[in-house]
């Protein structure tokens, strides 16, 4: 009976002591939550604009290698060697330009991704706080990003996404 009672006692404390310890897990959807934020669709359409105009501006340079290079081919047999060397070299010069031109604008840290990261940052910022706001109300230990790319979730049980969670935080209804 003394051992039926301590075995007894030693599943109860360990029963409590798990249930104390338990941690609450959740996950939500970034993509989902950025497309229902209204001032993401205003970042998305002022980059729009700004890639639009840099697009054009890097056309334009290209129409004007190749108007180049069909001059030089016209005018090919009417120029000597030395003239010719020098309209190449500065056909070549104008690609060196629009490569450059390329790189600073649309390169790994070119214009473009620092004015995407520069317009992003504040709703990203809002977006974090919701988030952080509902996993303290809600006791959540642990919450996913479904949307991040090496997620590793297989399987979500809607009863665990957080997503509107965030958006009634945000003050975002949907309006499906």
């Amino acid at each position: 009976m003394k051992r039926f009672l301590t075995i007894a006692l030693l599943f109860g404390f360990t029963l409590i002591s798990s249930q104390l310890t338990a941690q609450k897990f959740g996950y939500i959807d970034s993509e989902y939550i950025l497309n229902k934020h209204p001032d993401y669709k205003t970042v998305q359409q002022e980059l729009e604009k700004l890639s639009n105009a840099w697009k054009k501006e890097a056309q334009d340079l290209d129409a004007e290698i190749k108007e180049m290079y069909v001059q030089l081919k016209a005018e090919e047999v009417l120029l000597t060697e030395e003239m010719y060397q020098k309209r190449l070299g500065e056909i070549r010069e104008k690609e060196k330009q629009s490569q450059e031109f390329n790189s600073r604008i649309f390169g790994i840290n070119g214009q473009y991704f620092q004015k995407q990261a520069e317009l992003l940052q504040p709703l990203q910022s809002k977006i974090y706080d919701a988030i952080e706001r509902v996993s303290r109300k809600n006791n959540l230990a642990v919450l996913f990003d479904k949307a991040s790319v090496p997620s590793g979730i297989i399987y979500t049980d809607p009863r665990h996404d957080y997503s509107e969670f965030v958006l009634d935080e945000l003050g975002i209804e949907d309006n499906n």
